[in-house]
């Protein structure tokens, strides 16, 4: 197993306009590794990227969901993670780690820090997450981040579980 990836090896910025090209570059280099545990994008994800890309900025202006991109101190896009359906205090945590960057302890880092920018910045009180049963990294991801699993749930076809988090009330 390689060494965490330290803190400072790595920023969680909002997602831009100039992000398109280097996300949608990691979107297809981490195509297959992805679909070994989440639900395909599909073949239009792809084809209609910079439709899609317009619309998620958009949708980040209303204030319905955050989208965040991991940038390596080398400046490459190396993971995501998003809000999303922000209503009444909570938001739907999602979250990728290309394979270049996985088993060193990003994803770990990465959801703790969208936790406290979630309740800082965002003023949410309560994340929601969900992820297949056949992708136990993602599982010990949530619950070194004070997850609990609260329900079994089924994802695509394939068995799932929910999980809940509440946030700190803002001092």
């Amino acid at each position: 197993m390689n060494a965490p990836a330290p803190a400072d090896a790595w920023t969680l910025e909002s997602l831009r306009a100039d992000h398109a090209p280097a996300l949608l570059d990691f979107e297809r280099r981490n195509r297959a590794h992805f679909a070994r545990t989440v639900p395909d994008r599909g073949d239009a994800y792809f084809t209609e990227f910079a439709d899609r890309h317009h619309a998620l900025l958009a949708e980040q202006e209303s204030g319905l969901s955050r989208f965040h991109v991991l940038i390596t101190r080398q400046g490459d896009l190396v993971g995501r993670v998003n809000l999303v359906d922000i209503e009444d205090g909570s938001a739907e945590l999602g979250y990728r780690i290309g394979e270049s960057a996985a088993g060193r302890g990003m994803a770990t880092a990465a959801v703790a820090e969208i936790c406290r920018a979630a309740q800082a910045a965002y003023g949410l009180s309560r994340l929601i997450a969900v992820t297949t049963l056949d992708n136990p990294a993602s599982m010990t991801v949530l619950r070194r981040n004070g997850f609990t699993q609260v329900e079994t749930t089924t994802i695509d076809g394939r068995s799932g579980v929910r999980h809940e988090r509440p946030l700190a009330p803002a001092d």
